[in-house]
């Protein structure tokens, strides 16, 4: 029977939180708005890239339904060069490729769940070597956005893997909301975007301080 485990990326497999508010903090800018605090936009990652905008828009500037779509499909293009400029500045937390390698050797299976574009989630695979480990993944400009489950049941689906039997891993309140509606187990990780205490208050099952305490959480598979 599968065991997977589902990964939320930014914010728990890759330290990029700030890159992304420096980013969304220049595309406001590049519009003369004013520009998005920092624990703003981090209350919003995991939902997709116009969610994000339009949740930060001061929206009594824009009255009009058909402005403010215009006006968050140019913040979000304006957003994705200048992460496209920050994006070397994104490494992976410490021991991340040592833990995955030990969960894929315990006998998991790995998928990833994320608030990211597909094109965005190949580039950080990619880039760290990340394929080997993952059989699995769902964007936000692909499926429902956080806190939707349908990432996650897309992903139980296609790996044959039940609720009882699947943890998703993250590090803001929308992962912990995604993995109840879904059914499954909650872990977060308290390094990301948001405190221990909120995450637990959404009901997450555990919070981890570093990504290396995952191990003490999956035990080796019979």
């Amino acid at each position: 029977m599968t065991h997977l485990i589902l990964f939320d990326c930014d914010g728990t497999l890759t330290d990029s939180n700030m890159v992304i508010v420096r980013a969304m903090q220049r595309a406001f800018e590049d519009h003369n708005l004013s520009i998005p605090r920092r624990d703003d936009v981090l209350a919003l990652l995991g939902m997709s890239l116009n969610a994000v905008v339009e949740g930060l828009m001061p929206r009594k500037n824009h009255k009009l339904q058909s402005d403010l779509a215009l006006l968050v499909s140019d913040i979000g293009q304006a957003y994705r060069q200048h992460y496209r400029v920050l994006e070397k500045d994104v490494c992976l937390y410490p021991g991340v490729l040592e833990v995955l390698q030990r969960l894929k050797e315990r006998g998991y299976w790995m998928a990833i769940v994320t608030g990211k574009s597909h094109a965005g989630l190949l580039r950080v695979i990619e880039r760290f070597e990340l394929k080997q480990y993952f059989f699995a993944w769902r964007t936000a400009d692909c499926c429902h956005s956080k806190p939707h489950p349908a990432m996650a049941l897309e992903c139980m689906a296609v790996l044959g893997a039940e609720a009882l039997k699947t943890t998703l891993v993250g590090d803001s309140h929308f992962d912990i909301q995604m993995a109840k509606a879904a059914g499954v187990r909650a872990l977060g990780v308290s390094f990301g975007s948001e405190s221990a205490q909120i995450l637990y208050d959404e009901g997450a099952d555990k919070v981890l301080g570093k990504f290396v305490d995952l191990l003490d959480c999956f035990p080796q598979l019979s």
